[in-house]
């Protein structure tokens, strides 16, 4: 089996993850990590044992050596790194979102098809084995007809105003995991209805943004949803999902950290996890190593191009929703994006 070599582009807390599973992956070696910041290229490179060390993600992409490259840079990088990418044929993993604009998302999805490389779209929950084991049932008809949608997703804290700032607001960054765990358990969406308050912090207000939201959706299916979103909860992550059928229903719970649970004065304690990386780390895990075994010759499914235009889409919706007080249809969205 020949070895497939990687170009790691960036190093974050978010490439240090990646570049720590893919070491474990079988005809999987990282050769390159590019990062403009040299010194946090170089310790993830330690840490991997990676042969080269750039400060140029282009200049990774252009090396005759790389197959692939995983994409962990800022988000305004993503658009043309990605075009970088595909037209210098290599395969992609790239972190959500391609672009905060859905033409020129759509534009640099185009290049990707009409190049036919590998492109792979990181929304990790549809790797858990919680989604993945209600996706299977669903479509198996164990719920029979779906009737209701439902979802939860509470960060501990809000990231940094500087974050916020080029985030892309609340439901794209945030509610957009969401909005593709719907699509992936129950189908694509028709309209969404999104209210938003700032109930956290005014200084995420003062950016035209929200803390707090709730999204309306009515699916094609006739499916009903609603999902809560919120930069805060004092207790730790919380994300839940339920999906409602005429035949029962399946629930993702939020799990605890560890199986321990304390019984004492105060009543009964468990761990929470505190952080997303933490809840998902399997699912991360779990998403590369599919994108590279379907590099191997695996037939499996990754979400791809339509995925990652399909879920943008519901996520520009709900925020045009709440900025304009009204319902709105997904239709709305791509009126004017180029087929």
């Amino acid at each position: 089996m020949k070895t497939i070599n990687v170009a790691l582009l960036g190093a974050g807390r978010m490439g240090s993850e990646h570049a720590l599973n893919m070491r474990s992956f079988p005809g999987v070696q990282t050769l390159v990590v590019a990062a403009p910041h040299t010194p946090s290229a170089e310790k993830v490179a330690d840490l991997v044992g990676a042969k080269h060390v750039l400060s140029s993600p282009e200049e990774a992409i252009e090396r005759q050596d790389v197959d692939a490259v995983v994409i962990v840079t800022p988000t305004s990088t993503h658009a043309r790194l990605i075009e970088h990418a595909a037209r210098s044929g290599k395969a992609i993993f790239c972190e959500k979102p391609v672009a905060l604009d859905l033409t020129e998302t759509a534009r640099v999805l185009r290049v990707v098809e009409e190049k036919g490389v590998l492109f792979q779209i990181g929304f990790q929950r549809r790797f858990d084995v919680g989604f993945m084991a209600a996706r299977e049932a669903i479509q198996q008809g164990t719920l029979g007809d779906l009737e209701q949608f439902r979802a939860v997703g509470r960060d501990p804290a809000p990231p940094p105003i500087e974050y916020l700032k080029v985030s892309g607001g609340i439901f794209l960054d945030q509610a957009i995991h969401d909005f593709d765990a719907a699509r992936f358990l129950v189908g694509e969406v028709e309209e969404v209805l999104a209210w938003g308050a700032v109930r956290v912090n005014p200084e995420i207000g003062a950016l035209g943004d929200a803390d707090t939201v709730t999204t309306l959706l009515k699916f094609k299916n006739g499916t009903l949803g609603v999902i809560e979103n919120s930069r805060r909860a004092v207790y730790g992550y919380d994300i839940r999902t339920e999906v409602f059928g005429s035949q029962g229903k399946y629930v993702i719970e939020a799990l605890p950290k560890t199986p321990v649970q304390h019984y004492g004065t105060h009543g009964i304690h468990m761990d929470h996890y505190h952080f997303f990386m933490d809840r998902f780390a399997p699912a991360y895990r779990a998403e590369l190593a599919a994108f590279f075994r379907v590099m191997q010759g695996s037939s499996e499914t990754l979400p791809g191009t339509f995925d990652a235009l399909e879920s943008l889409k519901v996520g520009i919706a709900a925020t045009r929703s709440y900025r304009e007080n009204r319902p709105v249809k997904i239709m709305e969205i791509q009126e004017g994006v180029p087929a």
